[in-house]
């Protein structure tokens, strides 16, 4: 197989699992809710007040607690293991296909020349 069909085939891979594994999860209920409007379109002008009254910057709230981490990471591992044990399936390499053609509409990826620097420093 050469250079440019491997390319094609990670692209389709990578938007097809985002889309059926990451997608509609709880990224959605992070996403869900009232948008704060920032008036620098940095998010620096917005505060949250929490319950005890302390005012935090926006770009320093964590979004998510621990426990909504783990559920997460929870939920898309368990997606990521259903779609490898299932690929062998004829029904759900139909459904794959499906979702892959939606997902080719999203925009192409770009390579993440952090992925392996951060890899090597966790190890």
């Amino acid at each position: 197989m050469n250079r440019g069909d491997e390319k094609r085939i990670a692209v389709r891979m990578a938007k097809t699992l985002a889309m059926m594994c990451v997608r509609n999860t709880g990224l959605e209920t992070l996403h869900a809710g009232v948008v704060p409007i920032t008036h620098t379109g940095d998010y620096s002008d917005v505060r949250v007040i929490d319950a005890d009254g302390r005012e935090i910057a926006w770009n320093d709230v964590s979004h998510l607690d621990n426990d909504q981490m783990r559920a997460l990471m929870k939920e898309i591992v368990n997606r990521l293991y259903t779609f490898n044990i299932s690929i062998d399936d004829q029904e759900f390499r139909d459904r794959v296909d499906r979702w892959a053609r939606i997902a080719d509409r999203w925009d192409e990826p770009d390579p993440d020349l952090e992925f392996f620097r951060k890899l090597a420093e966790e190890d």
